[in-house]
């Protein structure tokens, strides 16, 4: 299958799939072992739900019912991009007999909104508002499972683990916060066989991108009005903003301030040489001249010396994404990436904490499988040349176009078909 995380491919019989599910689900809740034709995350995820202690005929508990819920559903961060998820989906899934639902991080469902009739078979297996659908209490079912695993997931028919779950197909999507990168909760659309198809996985998707961006701008990171902030990526010349002034730095001094910020116990004056300079004919007194320059230009107090600081803490952009990466939080990550690190530099500490930061969000990406995310890296102008991202990126959407670009890329960079590098990636790709 070209995607993992979807359930069917085009031209699959939906009728011969769903027979063939159904005789290894049954086959599995008796020998406890998965048989063909399981896709291996649902084959994990049947056995985290036997190992949780769900049973095939288990059923939803309720935990959250009227004031309660109605609290709980005001004070949640999801609770802010509903009116986006009713644009986005509720037309969708009312005119397709769908549902939308929306789940908090816990996998509670939160929202449940749809076709009426719909509605009402999912209430008779407790798929509404307030019940507990995480995989450990529910088994298998989209939307618990894809905050289990961070991912988008679509599951069909009897790949659900709980019986009478298994007339649905659903797809759903987690949804993150713009900030921290933690699972906020999940999107959702539950209905019939006709969402076994790729492009509802491709629409959650789609949607849950659209939720974290809005969340982003509801909600911006705050920095302090007395934090010096730091912009370097995707710029030459850093801006460092500063009691509200903003100040375009140099090249060079936009290096010293990024290494400086990088290094909060100081750098002592040879230490900063070599992290500046390659060439080693370069003196200390070159040094301390672009330092007296930089100390006019930032004012009074903020850089000192023996050793070399800044002596206040400045908030980066580059320390966004490499907290971001921390959290797992591909998607966050890559939002908060404008560029590659003061592409134009060539101080050597420079040179290997872009490219650190790169290889970092690039395995991140190509990690996740996210086509969306791996096409934005793919065909931005640091992406053009990337050779593992376009094989990433053909490997889960493999349209003809896509198929081309690697084939002359693997061409123009003499890499036989199919090899896979463990190297660095094109220069091109991080500078």
């Amino acid at each position: 299958m070209t995607d993992p995380w979807v359930a069917l491919e085009p031209g699959t019989d939906p009728v011969e799939r769903g027979r063939a599910l159904h005789k290894a689900h049954e086959w599995f809740t008796r020998a406890g072992t998965v048989p063909r034709p399981v896709r291996p995350v649902v084959a994990e995820s049947w056995r985290r739900s036997a190992r949780a202690g769900v049973g095939p005929d288990g059923t939803a508990c309720v935990e959250l019912t009227d004031g309660d819920l109605g609290s709980y559903r005001a004070e949640h961060p999801l609770a802010r991009v509903m009116p986006l998820f009713r644009e986005l989906v509720g037309t969708f899934a009312a005119d397709g007999e769908h549902l939308l639902a929306v789940c908090d991080a816990q996998g509670r469902l939160l929202w449940v909104e749809g076709h009426p009739l719909t509605r009402r078979r999912a209430e008779r297996m407790n798929f509404v508002p307030g019940a507990r659908w995480a995989e450990s209490a529910m088994g298998t079912n989209a939307p618990g499972t894809a905050v289990a695993v961070d991912r988008p997931v679509q599951v069909f028919a009897a790949e659900h683990f709980t019986r009478r779950v298994q007339p649905w197909t659903c797809a759903a999507a987690p949804v993150h916060d713009p900030r921290t990168g933690r699972v906020l909760g999940a999107i959702d659309i539950t209905g019939g066989d006709g969402l076994a198809h790729p492009h509802s996985l491709g629409f959650v998707r789609a949607v849950a991108r659209a939720a974290e961006s809005q969340l982003a701008l509801l909600v911006p990171e705050r920095t302090p009005a007395d934090v010096p902030e730091l912009s370097a990526l995707g710029r030459d010349e850093a801006h460092l903003l500063v009691g509200g002034r903003k100040t375009v730095l140099s090249r060079r001094h936009s290096e010293i301030v990024l290494l400086l910020a990088q290094s909060p116990q100081g750098l002592a004056g040879d230490e900063l040489l070599c992290a500046l300079y390659a060439d080693e004919s370069v003196t200390p007194v070159t040094l301390r001249a672009e330092l007296a320059r930089l100390r006019r230009l930032l004012g009074p107090g903020l850089l000192a010396s023996r050793p070399y600081r800044l002596t206040a803490a400045v908030a980066c952009d580059v320390t966004v994404v490499e907290r971001r990466l921390a959290a797992g939080a591909a998607g966050a990550a890559a939002a908060a990436y404008a560029g590659p690190l003061l592409p134009g530099s060539q101080a050597p500490a420079v040179v290997r904490l872009r490219r650190r930061l790169a290889d970092g969000l690039r395995a991140s990406l190509v990690a996740a499988g996210d086509p969306d995310l791996l096409a934005d890296w793919a065909h931005a102008p640091w992406g053009a040349d990337d050779l593992d991202v376009w094989r990433a990126l053909a490997a889960v959407r493999p349209t003809p176009t896509v198929r081309a670009r690697l084939r002359e890329l693997e061409a123009e960079l003499g890499a036989p078909a199919g090899w896979a590098r463990t190297g660095h990636p094109p220069r091109s790709a991080i500078r």
